[in-house]
Protein backbone atom coordinates (compact mmCIF):
# COMPACT_ATOMS: atom_id res chain seq x y z
CA UNK A 1 0.00 0.00 0.00
CA UNK A 2 0.88 3.38 -0.39
CA UNK A 3 1.72 5.84 2.18
CA UNK A 4 -0.98 8.47 2.22
CA UNK A 5 0.82 11.98 3.13
CA UNK A 6 -1.78 14.58 3.50
CA UNK A 7 -0.65 18.34 3.35
CA UNK A 8 -3.22 21.21 5.36
CA UNK A 9 -2.48 24.26 3.42
CA UNK A 10 -0.59 25.63 0.21
CA UNK A 11 0.66 28.76 1.67
CA UNK A 12 4.72 29.04 1.49
CA UNK A 13 5.22 26.04 3.78
CA UNK A 14 2.68 23.86 3.20
CA UNK A 15 3.30 24.32 -1.07
CA UNK A 16 6.96 24.21 -0.38
CA UNK A 17 6.79 20.50 1.95
CA UNK A 18 4.37 19.22 -0.43
CA UNK A 19 7.10 19.62 -3.09
CA UNK A 20 10.19 19.10 -1.82
CA UNK A 21 8.23 15.23 -0.20
CA UNK A 22 6.95 14.71 -4.12
CA UNK A 23 11.10 14.81 -5.27
CA UNK A 24 11.96 13.28 -1.85
CA UNK A 25 9.95 9.75 -2.34
CA UNK A 26 9.39 7.14 -4.91
CA UNK A 27 5.28 7.96 -6.52
CA UNK A 28 5.01 4.38 -6.43
CA UNK A 29 5.31 4.56 -2.49
CA UNK A 30 3.11 7.52 -1.64
CA UNK A 31 0.23 8.88 -2.42
CA UNK A 32 0.52 12.81 -1.73
CA UNK A 33 -2.33 15.36 -1.44
CA UNK A 34 -2.22 19.31 -1.02
CA UNK A 35 -5.54 20.69 0.62
CA UNK A 36 -6.13 24.21 0.00
CA UNK A 37 -9.29 26.54 -0.68
CA UNK A 38 -7.55 28.46 -3.67
CA UNK A 39 -6.44 26.89 -7.23
CA UNK A 40 -3.11 29.25 -7.33
CA UNK A 41 -0.41 30.22 -4.83
CA UNK A 42 -1.26 33.46 -2.86
CA UNK A 43 1.95 35.52 -2.30
CA UNK A 44 0.80 36.66 1.04
CA UNK A 45 4.19 38.64 1.39
CA UNK A 46 2.75 40.35 -1.15
CA UNK A 47 -0.78 41.53 0.03
CA UNK A 48 -0.11 44.88 1.00
CA UNK A 49 0.77 45.79 -3.02
CA UNK A 50 -2.58 43.91 -3.96
CA UNK A 51 -4.50 46.31 -2.04
CA UNK A 52 -2.69 49.14 -3.00
CA UNK A 53 -3.90 48.31 -6.69
CA UNK A 54 -0.76 46.37 -8.13
CA UNK A 55 -1.94 42.98 -9.59
CA UNK A 56 0.29 40.14 -9.05
CA UNK A 57 1.20 37.38 -11.51
CA UNK A 58 -0.91 34.04 -11.31
CA UNK A 59 0.37 31.02 -10.23
CA UNK A 60 -1.60 27.79 -10.48
CA UNK A 61 -0.71 25.10 -8.86
CA UNK A 62 -1.76 22.63 -11.52
CA UNK A 63 0.77 24.01 -13.49
CA UNK A 64 3.61 24.43 -10.47
CA UNK A 65 2.88 20.88 -9.34
CA UNK A 66 2.72 19.26 -12.83
CA UNK A 67 4.14 16.25 -13.32
CA UNK A 68 5.18 15.92 -10.00
CA UNK A 69 2.76 13.44 -8.20
CA UNK A 70 0.94 15.86 -5.97
CA UNK A 71 -2.53 15.75 -6.43
CA UNK A 72 -4.29 19.12 -5.40
CA UNK A 73 -7.63 18.37 -3.81
CA UNK A 74 -9.22 22.33 -3.94
CA UNK A 75 -11.05 22.28 -0.18
CA UNK A 76 -11.64 23.59 3.03
CA UNK A 77 -10.31 22.23 6.07
CA UNK A 78 -13.38 21.91 8.23
CA UNK A 79 -11.76 19.29 11.11
CA UNK A 80 -8.75 16.82 12.13
CA UNK A 81 -9.01 14.00 14.05
CA UNK A 82 -5.61 12.87 14.99
CA UNK A 83 -6.74 9.67 16.95
CA UNK A 84 -8.19 8.68 13.85
CA UNK A 85 -6.30 10.01 11.60
CA UNK A 86 -8.77 11.32 9.54
CA UNK A 87 -9.01 15.25 8.11
CA UNK A 88 -12.91 16.68 7.28
CA UNK A 89 -12.79 18.94 4.03
CA UNK A 90 -15.39 20.81 2.22
CA UNK A 91 -14.93 21.07 -1.55
CA UNK A 92 -15.13 24.58 -3.04
CA UNK A 93 -15.97 25.69 -6.57
CA UNK A 94 -12.32 26.84 -8.16
CA UNK A 95 -14.70 29.65 -10.39
CA UNK A 96 -15.27 31.61 -7.04
CA UNK A 97 -11.65 31.41 -5.27
CA UNK A 98 -9.90 32.93 -7.46
CA UNK A 99 -10.09 37.37 -7.16
CA UNK A 100 -12.94 37.31 -5.69
CA UNK A 101 -13.53 38.47 -1.80
CA UNK A 102 -15.38 35.47 -1.02
CA UNK A 103 -14.02 31.83 -1.18
CA UNK A 104 -17.24 29.82 -1.05
CA UNK A 105 -19.58 29.75 -3.63
CA UNK A 106 -23.37 29.14 -3.59
CA UNK A 107 -24.70 26.09 -2.77
CA UNK A 108 -24.07 23.27 -0.08
CA UNK A 109 -20.36 22.09 -0.10
CA UNK A 110 -19.66 18.79 -0.79
CA UNK A 111 -18.26 17.37 2.53
CA UNK A 112 -15.31 14.55 2.66
CA UNK A 113 -12.70 12.23 4.73
CA UNK A 114 -9.34 12.01 3.94
CA UNK A 115 -7.69 9.24 5.69
CA UNK A 116 -3.27 9.95 6.20
CA UNK A 117 -0.94 7.79 7.16
CA UNK A 118 1.34 11.73 7.66
CA UNK A 119 -0.17 14.66 8.15
CA UNK A 120 1.78 18.05 7.67
CA UNK A 121 -0.41 20.78 9.23
CA UNK A 122 -0.11 24.15 7.48
CA UNK A 123 -3.05 26.08 8.26
CA UNK A 124 -1.19 29.50 9.16
CA UNK A 125 -2.71 32.18 10.54
CA UNK A 126 -4.95 35.17 10.30
CA UNK A 127 -5.60 38.77 11.21
CA UNK A 128 -6.09 38.99 15.12
CA UNK A 129 -8.31 41.66 16.24
CA UNK A 130 -7.04 41.59 19.99
CA UNK A 131 -10.63 41.68 21.06
CA UNK A 132 -10.60 45.13 20.57
CA UNK A 133 -14.16 46.67 19.91
CA UNK A 134 -15.52 47.55 16.59
CA UNK A 135 -12.42 45.88 14.82
CA UNK A 136 -14.52 42.72 13.13
CA UNK A 137 -17.31 45.41 11.96
CA UNK A 138 -14.83 48.38 10.47
CA UNK A 139 -11.34 47.83 9.79
CA UNK A 140 -9.80 45.91 7.12
CA UNK A 141 -7.02 43.12 7.18
CA UNK A 142 -4.01 42.20 4.50
CA UNK A 143 -3.75 38.50 6.15
CA UNK A 144 -5.01 36.64 2.69
CA UNK A 145 -5.97 37.77 -0.34
CA UNK A 146 -10.04 38.27 0.04
CA UNK A 147 -9.03 40.72 2.81
CA UNK A 148 -6.90 42.61 0.58
CA UNK A 149 -9.39 42.63 -1.75
CA UNK A 150 -11.57 44.05 0.09
CA UNK A 151 -9.15 46.53 1.11
CA UNK A 152 -8.32 47.06 -2.95
CA UNK A 153 -12.05 48.04 -3.29
CA UNK A 154 -12.74 50.43 -0.70
CA UNK A 155 -9.27 52.37 -1.46
CA UNK A 156 -10.70 52.55 -5.11
CA UNK A 157 -13.65 54.40 -3.85
CA UNK A 158 -12.11 57.07 -1.76
CA UNK A 159 -11.89 60.54 -2.69
CA UNK A 160 -8.65 63.04 -2.29
CA UNK A 161 -8.41 64.05 1.35
CA UNK A 162 -9.82 61.47 2.99
CA UNK A 163 -7.97 59.67 5.77
CA UNK A 164 -6.47 56.03 5.85
CA UNK A 165 -4.92 54.76 9.65
CA UNK A 166 -2.81 51.87 9.38
CA UNK A 167 -3.04 50.16 13.19
CA UNK A 168 -0.03 48.51 14.17
CA UNK A 169 3.59 49.22 13.93
CA UNK A 170 5.38 46.07 12.91
CA UNK A 171 6.36 44.91 9.13
CA UNK A 172 2.87 44.30 7.95
CA UNK A 173 1.90 48.01 9.51
CA UNK A 174 4.94 49.51 7.78
CA UNK A 175 5.12 47.94 4.60
CA UNK A 176 1.03 48.50 4.21
CA UNK A 177 1.68 52.10 5.15
CA UNK A 178 4.67 53.71 2.86
CA UNK A 179 2.58 51.15 -0.33
CA UNK A 180 -0.90 53.25 -0.06
CA UNK A 181 1.11 55.94 0.61
CA UNK A 182 3.21 55.89 -2.23
CA UNK A 183 -0.26 54.56 -4.99
CA UNK A 184 -2.00 57.29 -3.52
CA UNK A 185 -0.17 60.53 -2.40
CA UNK A 186 -4.26 62.27 -2.41
CA UNK A 187 -5.29 60.73 0.60
CA UNK A 188 -4.66 61.62 4.20
CA UNK A 189 -2.32 58.26 5.54
CA UNK A 190 -1.14 57.54 9.34
CA UNK A 191 -0.20 54.88 11.31
CA UNK A 192 -0.91 54.28 14.81
CA UNK A 193 2.01 52.40 16.26
CA UNK A 194 1.80 51.18 20.48
CA UNK A 195 5.68 52.23 20.95
CA UNK A 196 7.94 54.28 19.40
CA UNK A 197 8.05 54.09 15.24
CA UNK A 198 10.49 50.75 14.36
CA UNK A 199 11.61 50.64 18.27
CA UNK A 200 13.01 47.36 17.04
CA UNK A 201 15.35 48.75 14.36
CA UNK A 202 19.34 49.80 15.01
CA UNK A 203 19.54 53.54 14.79
CA UNK A 204 20.16 53.62 11.11
CA UNK A 205 17.25 51.51 10.35
CA UNK A 206 14.55 53.79 12.79
CA UNK A 207 16.51 56.81 10.78
CA UNK A 208 15.62 56.08 7.54
CA UNK A 209 12.26 54.70 8.51
CA UNK A 210 11.77 58.53 9.30
CA UNK A 211 12.92 59.36 6.20
CA UNK A 212 10.88 57.97 4.23
CA UNK A 213 7.51 58.21 6.90
CA UNK A 214 8.30 62.15 6.06
CA UNK A 215 9.01 62.09 2.36
CA UNK A 216 5.50 59.88 1.91
CA UNK A 217 4.19 62.45 4.05
CA UNK A 218 2.48 59.97 6.03
CA UNK A 219 1.56 60.90 10.14
CA UNK A 220 2.84 58.94 12.24
CA UNK A 221 0.86 58.18 16.11
CA UNK A 222 3.10 56.63 18.67
CA UNK A 223 2.16 55.38 21.59
CA UNK A 224 -1.22 55.44 20.67
CA UNK A 225 -2.72 51.42 21.95
CA UNK A 226 -5.98 51.57 19.76
CA UNK A 227 -9.11 50.60 21.99
CA UNK A 228 -11.95 50.67 19.72
CA UNK A 229 -12.71 50.93 15.89
CA UNK A 230 -15.86 52.88 14.22
CA UNK A 231 -16.80 53.72 10.58
CA UNK A 232 -15.03 57.01 10.91
CA UNK A 233 -12.44 56.76 13.17
CA UNK A 234 -10.50 55.08 15.73
CA UNK A 235 -9.87 55.66 19.80
CA UNK A 236 -6.77 55.61 21.60
CA UNK A 237 -6.19 54.28 25.41
CA UNK A 238 -5.94 58.06 26.15
CA UNK A 239 -9.10 58.75 25.36
CA UNK A 240 -8.15 60.37 21.76
CA UNK A 241 -9.38 59.93 18.56
CA UNK A 242 -7.63 59.58 14.79
CA UNK A 243 -10.33 60.37 11.97
CA UNK A 244 -10.47 57.04 9.58
CA UNK A 245 -12.46 56.47 6.70
CA UNK A 246 -10.52 53.50 6.50
CA UNK A 247 -9.03 51.41 9.16
CA UNK A 248 -6.28 48.79 8.33
CA UNK A 249 -5.43 46.31 11.33
CA UNK A 250 -2.21 45.19 11.08
CA UNK A 251 -1.99 44.00 15.13
CA UNK A 252 -0.38 40.09 14.49
CA UNK A 253 -1.81 37.03 12.95
CA UNK A 254 -3.82 34.34 15.30
CA UNK A 255 -3.90 30.51 14.07
CA UNK A 256 -6.00 28.72 12.88
CA UNK A 257 -8.47 27.17 15.40
CA UNK A 258 -8.60 23.85 14.17
CA UNK A 259 -5.85 22.57 16.05
CA UNK A 260 -7.18 23.88 19.55
CA UNK A 261 -9.74 21.59 19.06
CA UNK A 262 -8.30 18.11 18.28
CA UNK A 263 -5.99 16.39 21.33
CA UNK A 264 -2.74 18.02 19.99
CA UNK A 265 -0.62 19.49 22.45
CA UNK A 266 -0.86 22.92 21.62
CA UNK A 267 0.32 26.39 23.07
CA UNK A 268 -2.05 28.91 24.53
CA UNK A 269 -2.30 30.27 21.60
CA UNK A 270 -3.63 27.32 19.86
CA UNK A 271 -0.10 26.95 18.09
CA UNK A 272 1.27 23.23 17.76
CA UNK A 273 4.17 22.31 19.84
CA UNK A 274 6.47 20.31 17.92
CA UNK A 275 9.98 18.80 17.95
CA UNK A 276 13.64 20.10 16.09
CA UNK A 277 11.99 18.30 13.15
CA UNK A 278 8.78 19.75 13.25
CA UNK A 279 6.91 16.93 14.37
CA UNK A 280 4.11 16.91 17.22
CA UNK A 281 5.45 15.79 20.54
CA UNK A 282 2.37 14.49 21.07
CA UNK A 283 1.08 12.83 18.18
CA UNK A 284 4.18 11.12 16.02
CA UNK A 285 2.31 11.35 12.59
CA UNK A 286 1.70 15.12 12.52
CA UNK A 287 4.10 17.48 11.45
CA UNK A 288 3.15 21.31 11.86
CA UNK A 289 5.07 23.91 10.17
CA UNK A 290 5.04 27.83 9.41
CA UNK A 291 2.65 30.26 11.77
CA UNK A 292 0.48 27.12 13.40
CA UNK A 293 3.45 25.69 15.02
CA UNK A 294 5.80 26.74 17.90
CA UNK A 295 9.04 25.63 17.21
CA UNK A 296 12.28 27.31 18.54
CA UNK A 297 15.51 28.64 17.50
CA UNK A 298 18.44 29.59 19.07
CA UNK A 299 18.46 30.30 22.68
CA UNK A 300 14.91 28.03 22.64
CA UNK A 301 13.90 31.40 21.33
CA UNK A 302 10.39 30.47 19.38
CA UNK A 303 10.45 31.76 15.83
CA UNK A 304 8.04 34.57 14.65
CA UNK A 305 5.50 33.97 12.67
CA UNK A 306 6.90 34.65 9.03
CA UNK A 307 7.95 33.66 5.91
CA UNK A 308 11.32 33.76 6.70
CA UNK A 309 10.90 31.24 9.19
CA UNK A 310 8.40 28.79 7.74
CA UNK A 311 10.51 28.21 4.63
CA UNK A 312 12.95 26.38 6.65
CA UNK A 313 10.68 24.56 8.49
CA UNK A 314 8.72 23.07 5.78
CA UNK A 315 12.44 21.83 4.60
CA UNK A 316 12.88 20.56 7.96
CA UNK A 317 9.81 18.80 8.20
CA UNK A 318 9.66 17.58 4.49
CA UNK A 319 12.85 15.94 4.98
CA UNK A 320 12.79 14.70 8.22
CA UNK A 321 9.58 12.74 6.85
CA UNK A 322 11.51 11.46 4.15
CA UNK A 323 14.33 10.08 6.51
CA UNK A 324 11.63 8.57 8.86
CA UNK A 325 9.96 6.61 5.99
CA UNK A 326 13.24 5.53 3.74
CA UNK A 327 15.45 5.14 7.00
CA UNK A 328 17.98 7.87 5.89
CA UNK A 329 19.38 10.77 8.50
CA UNK A 330 17.13 12.92 9.99
CA UNK A 331 17.89 16.89 9.12
CA UNK A 332 19.90 18.74 11.62
CA UNK A 333 20.29 22.11 9.92
CA UNK A 334 20.10 24.94 12.59
CA UNK A 335 16.51 27.67 12.15
CA UNK A 336 18.23 31.32 12.48
CA UNK A 337 17.37 34.53 11.02
CA UNK A 338 19.77 36.70 8.84
CA UNK A 339 17.95 40.07 8.54
CA UNK A 340 14.53 41.51 8.41
CA UNK A 341 13.43 42.73 4.88
CA UNK A 342 10.84 45.50 4.75
CA UNK A 343 9.55 47.41 1.66
CA UNK A 344 8.47 51.11 1.91
CA UNK A 345 6.97 50.99 -1.34
CA UNK A 346 8.09 49.88 -4.93
CA UNK A 347 11.39 52.77 -4.47
CA UNK A 348 12.50 52.78 -1.16
CA UNK A 349 13.23 49.48 1.23
CA UNK A 350 15.19 48.71 4.20
CA UNK A 351 16.81 45.63 4.59
CA UNK A 352 17.83 45.35 9.14
CA UNK A 353 20.64 42.76 9.72
CA UNK A 354 19.81 40.78 13.08
CA UNK A 355 21.36 38.16 15.47
CA UNK A 356 20.66 34.60 15.22
CA UNK A 357 17.54 35.15 17.19
CA UNK A 358 16.55 38.07 15.48
CA UNK A 359 17.42 41.04 17.13
CA UNK A 360 18.96 44.08 15.03
CA UNK A 361 22.62 44.86 14.78
CA UNK A 362 23.76 48.21 13.58
CA UNK A 363 24.64 47.24 10.08
CA UNK A 364 21.73 47.90 7.39
CA UNK A 365 20.81 48.31 3.80
CA UNK A 366 18.39 51.33 2.72
CA UNK A 367 16.68 52.83 -0.39
CA UNK A 368 16.73 52.03 -3.63
CA UNK A 369 19.27 49.08 -3.06
CA UNK A 370 17.07 47.52 -0.27
CA UNK A 371 14.34 47.84 -2.35
CA UNK A 372 15.68 45.28 -5.23
CA UNK A 373 17.03 43.48 -2.61
CA UNK A 374 13.73 42.72 -0.58
CA UNK A 375 11.96 42.16 -4.36
CA UNK A 376 14.75 39.80 -4.77
CA UNK A 377 13.57 37.66 -1.92
CA UNK A 378 10.33 38.15 -2.77
CA UNK A 379 10.94 36.52 -6.02
CA UNK A 380 12.96 33.81 -4.21
CA UNK A 381 10.13 32.66 -1.56
CA UNK A 382 7.48 32.51 -4.91
CA UNK A 383 10.71 30.48 -7.08
CA UNK A 384 11.13 28.36 -3.84
CA UNK A 385 7.48 27.12 -3.85
CA UNK A 386 8.04 25.37 -7.17
CA UNK A 387 11.67 24.67 -6.62
CA UNK A 388 11.34 22.92 -3.33
CA UNK A 389 14.99 20.89 -3.27
CA UNK A 390 17.36 23.94 -3.59
CA UNK A 391 20.86 22.85 -2.69
CA UNK A 392 20.23 19.78 -2.37
CA UNK A 393 20.14 16.47 -4.53
CA UNK A 394 16.96 15.32 -6.06
CA UNK A 395 17.39 11.69 -6.03
CA UNK A 396 14.16 10.30 -4.72
CA UNK A 397 14.57 7.18 -2.11
CA UNK A 398 12.05 3.83 -1.74
CA UNK A 399 9.74 3.76 1.38
CA UNK A 400 11.12 1.11 3.55
CA UNK A 401 8.47 -1.04 4.87
CA UNK A 402 7.76 0.38 8.62
CA UNK A 403 8.48 -3.66 9.99
CA UNK A 404 12.29 -3.06 8.55
CA UNK A 405 12.56 0.60 10.02
CA UNK A 406 12.27 -0.57 13.48
CA UNK A 407 15.76 -2.09 12.97
CA UNK A 408 17.02 0.74 10.94
CA UNK A 409 19.70 2.97 12.28
CA UNK A 410 18.27 6.54 11.67
CA UNK A 411 20.23 9.71 12.82
CA UNK A 412 18.59 12.33 15.22
CA UNK A 413 18.17 15.95 14.97
CA UNK A 414 19.34 18.22 17.35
Amino acid sequence: MQHRIVVLGAGYTGAIAAGRLAKRLHREDVALTLVNAEPDFVERVRMHQLAAGQDLRPRPFREMFAGTGVALKLATVTGVDVDRKTVTVNAVDPVNSVNSVDTQGPGQPETEELEYDTLVYALGSGWNDQGVPGVAEHAHQLAGRPGALRLRERLARMGAGESVVVVGGGLTGLEAATEIAEARPDLDIALAARGELGDWLSPKGRRHLRKVFGKLGITVHEHASVTGVEADRVTTADGGTIPSAATVWTTGFAVHPIARATTLEVTDTGRIVVDGTMRSVSHPDVYAIGDAALATGPGDKPLRMSCASGTPMAWQAADAIAARLTGGKLPNAPLRYFNQCISLGREEGLIQYVTADDRAVRAALTGRFAAVYKELICKGAAWGVANPTLGLPTRRRRVVPQPALADASVGTAA
